[in-house]
């Protein structure tokens, strides 16, 4: 055999090498990715639990409503079928829910999760119901979500904190029943309400706080009705991270519930609720991934 051919079969072998070589970092790479996510919307909502208390009407009064012979209102359970308050419909080839809002109630994650990153897109719809006819759509997502359903408001959600969806507020905090969690914010007067910004100090907010359970987001990021928004939830043990369209509306930690024993205990895993609220809401490319810390930028928050 000359020299040619020698280097001709060389770099043949090479050239297989190389191609098989690229062949394997992409399968890893898109088998990283397959893994890493876990696509929580399916056609079925298979991943998901639908729960509803009830339909809201004027008078009702959230801690206990009653009807109007004065009987409380049982909720209407979990997964209760013909309500379609929760439903799918498909953009292209994906997956898209609609919540109706029409019942108080919530999706929620057959799951519990903890040390993750969730990520959603969502965009209002057109209809909204008492006792909201008059007032800003509303939703949200309920994180490290325990307990039973109906321990809060409107006898409705489980006992967790809440990244608020609502128009001009979505990034906001509410507690929900006993939780509570501290957040950079300025220091409020008078009837205002802390306001989330990443230069100041930690506000206590929840459960037995001086500034009440409720915190406005740094900024209102949210896109035009009907466009679709990009929401990210960064949480990593006490802290989390809440992300609208690229930009952080709030830095919280130290993530807590106050007990039956009147004791504060950690509240950082459990399942996930996207609330039904009196407001038409889509969601879409719902998805969550496993972390093992928030990496060098994001603590930097902190």
């Amino acid at each position: 055999m000359n020299n040619h051919k020698i280097l001709f079969y060389i770099t043949l072998i090479l050239l297989i090498f190389f191609q098989y070589s690229c062949k394997v970092k992409q399968d890893v790479e898109k088998s990283i990715t397959k893994s890493g996510w876990e696509n929580l919307v399916d056609f079925e909502l298979t991943k998901w639990d639908r729960y509803l208390s009830f339909k809201h009407q004027l008078g009702y009064d959230g801690n206990a409503p009653k009807n109007q012979k004065g009987e409380l209102i049982a909720p209407i359970g979990m997964n209760k079928p013909s309500y379609n308050v929760f439903t799918i419909s498909k953009e292209g080839n994906e997956p898209v829910i609609r919540i109706s809002g029409e019942y108080y109630g919530a999706l929620v994650s057959k799951k519990e999760y903890q040390n993750y990153h969730l990520q959603l897109k969502f965009k209002w719809g057109d209809k909204k119901w008492t006792p909201r006819k008059k007032l800003l759509k509303d939703s949200g997502i309920l994180y490290h979500s325990i307990g039973p359903m109906g321990a809060e408001y409107w006898r409705t959600w489980m006992l967790s904190q809440e990244f608020q969806i609502m128009e001009g507020h979505t990034g906001d905090y509410w507690n929900q029943a006993t939780s509570a969690i501290d957040i950079r914010a300025y220091t409020p007067e008078h009837l205002m309400n802390p306001m989330a910004n990443e230069s100041q100090d930690y506000l206590h907010i929840g459960e037995k706080g001086p500034y009440n359970n409720y915190c406005l987001r740094s900024n209102n990021y949210e896109k035009s009705h009907g466009e679709w928004n990009t929401l990210n939830l960064y949480c990593f043990e006490d802290k989390s991270l809440h992300i609208v369209n690229g930009m952080v509306v709030m830095i919280l930690k130290n993530s807590r519930y106050l007990n039956d024993n009147n004791e504060f205990l950690p509240l950082n895993k459990g399942k996930i609720q996207i609330q039904s609220e009196a407001a038409e809401v889509y969601f879409k490319d719902i998805k969550i991934r496993t972390i093992d810390s928030l990496g060098k930028k994001l603590n930097a928050y902190f």
